[in-house]
């Protein structure tokens, strides 16, 4: 027989299996001295816990919660601003990952940038960067990096290929995030004005693909030192009800302990060789601005001080913008993000904002948490 791609995935949405995993849970559940709120820090996750209604069969005191896991969402008007200006600097060729093409600043967004004229880029893989160089020897290619531990690794690669070809009209802007930090961030909050101890975050599902990168290690100090358990699931609707199982388990038989549910590609070491590309040209930036957020230290990355002839922030210093920009104030998407509200509690949801004329970035991104309940909402 031929393989096709969906015999590789058939297995994990079966409905049977999903219902079999449902029936354990709410047995299981039964059993709880309290309610569980299991957050699912990625946004695909989200999306599949909306897309098949995973929600309704789930017992009462079983709840998600969704963190801010889409990197399109918490990315700030700041960061988008400096897209924009420097999509709109002569000889420049900007380039970028999907979502980020929609994403509104202060300004507007890239795609209104690129309908003003400039040239604005979307690629599936940062390498496409090359041929667009190779292509326009003249033009300046500025990568906009964006994404968590999941992408960094290309953006790594694609650097490592323009020094060894000695490629000099390619530029990167820095934007990746890492992910232990705004967990940490979630449930010790330094914001004065969240109380990050009423969060409601009794544990976490981690995100699959960061971690095949970074391994499960990363999440070890949750358990260990804020008593909230972590497993780390795959993002198939069988993943997640497994997962789900799993924490249960853990709440019922009173242990708080890391586990990995998505073991055919997260080991506990991750990807070694991706990580020493990465800490080759990446150090840790003090703060980086997460939306909604705020500033969340050693939570994003920078290139080290001596490739910075290829640091787009450091070439364009003069030009960048500098300002902090307050987010729109009916949007609650920073609520969202921590875990203190669901997109249905945001009054313009779905009248106002809406994927058509998103105001929040909750909304814009097809990841977001807002998008999903717009979408699937009416599954749940």
């Amino acid at each position: 027989m031929e393989l096709e791609l969906k015999n590789l995935y058939d297995d994990f949405r079966d409905a049977d299996t999903i219902k079999a995993y449902a029936k354990i849970i709410n047995e299981d559940a039964a059993k709880l001295k309290n309610p569980i709120n299991i957050m699912e820090v990625c946004g695909g996750h989200t999306h599949t816990i909306m897309k098949y209604g995973l929600p309704q069969l789930l017992p009462s005191n079983i709840k998600f919660i969704h963190g801010p896991g889409c990197p399109v969402c918490i990315m700030p008007k700041e960061r988008i601003d400096h897209a924009y200006v420097l999509s709109m600097q002569p000889e420049v060729i900007l380039v970028t990952l999907g979502d980020m093409i929609k994403v509104p600043g202060s300004n507007g967004s890239l795609q209104d940038a690129r309908s003003r004229g400039a040239d604005v880029r979307f690629v599936y893989s940062p390498l496409e960067c090359l041929k667009i160089a190779k292509e326009n020897p003249t033009k300046k290619i500025i990568f906009f990096a964006i994404g968590f531990e999941t992408t960094t690794p290309m953006t790594a690669a694609l650097l490592d290929a323009v020094i060894k070809m000695g490629i000099k009209n390619i530029y990167f802007h820095i934007n990746h995030v890492t992910v232990p930090e705004v967990m940490r961030e979630l449930i010790d909050s330094r914001d004065i004005h969240v109380d990050s101890y009423n969060n409601k975050i009794d544990a976490f599902l981690g995100p699959s693909h960061v971690s095949v990168i970074s391994g499960s290690k990363i999440y070890e100090e949750f358990p260990r030192d804020y008593n909230r358990p972590v497993v780390v699931a795959g993002f198939e609707p069988v993943d997640v009800m497994q997962a789900i199982s799993m924490v249960v388990k853990q709440f019922i038989e009173g242990r708080c302990e890391l586990e990995i549910e998505y073991k055919r590609l997260v080991t506990y070491d991750g990807n070694l060789k991706a990580q020493e590309l990465m800490s080759r040209y990446f150090d840790k930036a003090d703060l980086f601005k997460w939306r909604g957020l705020g500033n969340i230290p050693k939570s994003g990355l920078k290139l080290k001080l001596e490739f910075k002839e290829y640091d787009a922030e450091v070439i364009y210093k003069d030009v960048l913008p500098i300002g902090e920009i307050e987010d729109h104030k009916l949007c609650i998407c920073g609520d969202i993000l921590r875990g203190m509200a669901s997109p249905p509690e945001c009054t313009i949801f779905g009248t106002a904002c809406k994927p058509t004329s998103p105001i929040g970035s909750c909304m814009v991104s097809s990841e977001g948490a807002c998008a999903a309940y717009y979408k699937y909402g009416n599954l749940v």
